[in-house]
């Protein structure tokens, strides 16, 4: 098994696409990058704190690649919206992977060169962070779209598009 953290703005919307994704086993929603410890969610949404919501995947990469993770999230996001994504700003709403070893840093590399060649006349403003110590979000948080998110109008609103383009795109590497 292995372990990847990226982050793309809500991390309840990002956490449902991933969890919907053969040959992962655990997808943690949480906070990192920032500067306090023990951040909460309250201080990292008031921008008080630097931390991104991000998650953290647990992964069979026999089953699904790091590089299959990297391109399923270009492509679920908006990688060209700083410190944003749709109406959620500030920078705990950026795009940016966390590296955990210098392979999954050329990884990461590599996937936001795809993007950008694949997209001409855009750039990923995603960002390579780290080493960063990972905080696991509040209980409420974690499996959020599986519960009180699908009566959420914000995650109807965001997530199914998502989940729509995952579908489109990636639909052979969807759970079974």
């Amino acid at each position: 098994m292995a372990e990847a953290i990226i982050a793309g703005g809500c991390f309840w919307c990002v956490e449902a696409v991933f969890r919907s994704i053969g040959g992962v086993s655990a997808v943690e929603s949480g906070y990192i990058g920032g500067t306090a410890a023990n951040p909460t969610y309250k201080a990292v949404c008031g921008g008080q704190t630097g931390h991104a919501e991000a998650i953290k995947l647990t992964f069979d990469p026999a089953v699904v690649s790091l590089a299959d993770l990297l391109d399923i999230h270009f492509a679920t996001h908006d990688p060209t919206q700083l410190n944003r994504q749709g109406g959620d700003v500030g920078t705990q709403y950026r795009t940016a992977l966390f590296p955990l070893d210098d392979e999954q840093r050329a990884e990461d590399e590599a996937a936001i060169a795809r993007w950008n060649e694949a997209h001409p006349g855009q750039t990923a403003v995603t960002s390579i962070e780290g080493p960063a110590t990972w905080y696991p979000a509040e209980n409420y948080h974690q499996e959020y779209w599986e519960g009180e998110g699908q009566r959420n109008p914000y995650c109807l609103a965001v997530i199914p598009p998502k989940l729509a383009k995952l579908q489109k795109g990636f639909a052979e590497k969807l759970r079974a």
